[in-house]
């Protein structure tokens, strides 16, 4: 009735693609993720350039009004679906019907189009039962032994839910992502994979998409991915988005006064940090379980209890290499931290 040829609808269908849009809602506290298929013809070829612009309804996602609802999906990265066939993930940002950057467009704010700056993210995370409410690895009632043997933990009881965590390690790796690597973190429960790009824009794009393909993937698990930077209140590690940057300067600089006058450019800019460094935070920075308090501001040598820690590699290649932001938390926007720390570097 739609005018198909029944006889050769196979060959149609295997010879079509499937585009995954993807894109950040307007929620509150914490932006979610949304997403939408598109199917386009064989001559597709994986171009991020052949990827249309696609409307959808601001109205269902907190984006727009009911009366004038129509927002404006513009690709902006494309990669691999590996998990399905014939198929490809594609990162949009979200601009008005005018064309303009929408309010909830973090990549948008990113001052960088030289990708001067590169982005390592560490990206915390909790798996969750939805059934109990709490990390996969708690009973029921009561809490699992005191943290220890769960970080980079091997055997039954120490490293929980490996399977689904190496399973979305392979998928980010098809994809063509940039993951560096993923651990068991301190609490049980807890994991951590690493996404590393030069280009602020494209660590963005990477960390997004990954945090999409671990959402999806728990599906299949019926387990759920908490994001929130303090899961479970009390003696337990929260959850951070550590973030390790460079630019030219510190990749060069053979000079332990120039990373230290980069650092002091961020003192007086903790409001505008903590800002966008994830919700919640105060319950993460409270100078326990690795981090620094934050009220406090601080910087040094292979510190995890500092606010921006100088990795030891850089000490041992002359003062020239890259700098660590602890404060970013789990659920922040990578697009904004890295926005905040080019313009405090750059300023």
């Amino acid at each position: 009735m739609f005018g198909i040829d029944l006889v050769n609808k196979t060959n149609i269908e295997m010879s079509r693609f499937k585009l995954e849009y993807i894109w950040l809602d307007g929620s509150q506290p914490m932006q979610g993720m949304r997403s939408k298929t598109k199917i386009v013809g064989s001559d597709f070829s994986g171009k991020l350039s052949e990827c249309p612009d696609w409307s959808f309804d601001g109205s269902s996602t907190q984006q727009a009004e009911g009366g004038s609802s129509d927002c404006i999906l513009k690709p902006v990265y494309i990669c691999p679906d590996s998990d399905r066939k014939n198929a490809y993930l594609v990162m949009c940002e979200v601009l008005n019907a005018d064309r303009t950057p929408h309010e909830s467009n973090g990549r948008a704010q990113i001052n960088d189009k030289s990708d001067e700056f590169w982005f390592g993210f560490e990206q915390e995370y909790v798996i969750e039962d939805p059934e109990t409410g709490l990390p996969v690895g708690f009973p029921k009632n009561g809490y699992p032994a005191p943290q220890g043997p769960y970080y980079c933990g091997v055997g039954t009881g120490k490293a929980v839910a490996r399977e689904l965590v190496e399973e979305h390690m392979d998928i980010c790796i098809d994809a063509g992502l940039n993951i560096e690597g993923i651990n068991a973190e301190v609490m049980a429960g807890q994991w951590e994979f690493q996404i590393f790009a030069k280009g602020a824009e494209k660590a963005g794009d990477e960390i997004w998409v990954a945090r999409y393909l671990l959402e999806r993937t728990a599906e299949k698990y019926g387990l759920k991915i908490n994001w929130e930077c303090k899961p479970v209140k009390g003696d337990w590690n929260g959850s951070g988005m550590h973030a390790n940057f460079s630019n030219e300067l510190l990749r060069t600089a053979n000079s332990k006064e120039t990373f230290h006058a980069v650092c002091e450019k961020f003192r007086g800019k903790v409001k505008e940090h903590i800002a966008v460094y994830g919700h919640d935070n105060e319950q993460r920075l409270t100078g326990l379980h690795e981090t620094a308090s934050i009220h406090d501001f601080s910087y040094g040598v292979s510190d995890r209890g500092a606010s921006i820690r100088i990795p030891l590699y850089t000490v041992e290649h002359d003062w020239s290499g890259y700098l660590e932001d602890r404060r970013p938390n789990s659920a922040a926007d990578p697009y904004k931290v890295a926005a905040v720390i080019i313009d405090t570097v750059t300023s």
